[in-house]
């Protein structure tokens, strides 16, 4: 395991989005390392309202299936396709988590979605949760998108350990990092920033200054009263049309 990160993979799935009324595909696909990741591909509940596929980086803790809720949701109210997988050591994937391991996983995951999206790339919205939030930037910056979501971003791992410093291992030499905040000025593709007001994991300043940072076009979209996982609760239907309208604007002919 990386130094200076500290994840919480769970290898338990607790349902599937066909418990939720989801028409859905089982997805295993491999990182370029040969390790096996597992997902799914929720196909879209209206598509002609919605022309996109949503790529799903989600947070540190749980799994793909802690998420079913909110992809129910998304599906009621946005109608998009979803592509959400497992990093390694989470879920049904294979290998042992390390932040570079992550990296390896959202490229294949990039590359599996693209496939399937209607329409590929110029389709594909990415859309990061806390730690997803620096995989889906990464991926912003080297590939083609349709544009990027990120929710309670985060700076970088160098932020985060002087915030939570006690708590965390200090780094060592050549250590991987996720670094959002020098990388976000060069996504071209359209930025929507999604933060809770009373996030207390990873502070609102933190989205504030990676907006600050960023090219147009770019909106911060901050959900009064929210903490860090909590937000699609917590914003209710102006929630879900915000991000309905980000990608309705990013797929427009």
């Amino acid at each position: 395991m990386d130094k200076g990160t500290v994840f919480f993979p769970d290898p338990h799935l607790v349902g599937t989005p066909g418990d939720w009324g989801l028409a859905y595909e089982e997805v295993w696909f491999q990182a370029s390392d040969g390790v096996e990741l597992h997902g799914w591909f929720a196909h879209a509940s209206a598509p002609a309202e919605a022309p996109a596929t949503l790529l799903w980086f989600h947070g540190n803790a749980g799994n793909i299936s802690h998420r079913l809720e909110n992809l129910a949701l998304l599906h009621r109210q946005v109608g998009c396709a979803v592509f959400l997988f497992d990093y390694r050591e989470y879920g049904l994937s294979g290998g042992s988590i390390t932040k570079a391991g992550t990296f390896l996983d959202a490229e294949a995951a990039y590359e599996e979605a693209v496939e399937r999206a209607d329409g590929g790339a110029e389709r594909l919205v990415l859309f990061g949760r806390s730690l997803g939030t620096a995989l889906a930037v990464h991926l912003a910056v080297q590939k083609p998108c349709a544009g990027a979501i990120l929710e309670a971003a985060f700076t970088s791992t160098d932020d985060m350990r002087a915030l939570y410093g006690p708590f965390l291992p200090p780094p060592t030499p050549g250590e991987v990092a996720y670094d959002t905040l020098s990388q976000i000025e060069h996504v071209s593709a359209p930025v929507l920033f999604i933060h809770g007001t009373h996030d207390a994991v990873i502070p609102p300043a933190m989205a504030q200054t990676l907006y600050e940072r960023a090219r147009e076009p770019k909106r911060l979209y901050w959900v009064e009263g929210a903490d860090h996982n909590d937000t699609y609760w917590t914003g209710g239907e102006s929630y879900f049309q915000t991000i309905a309208e980000f990608i309705r604007t990013c797929t427009a002919d």
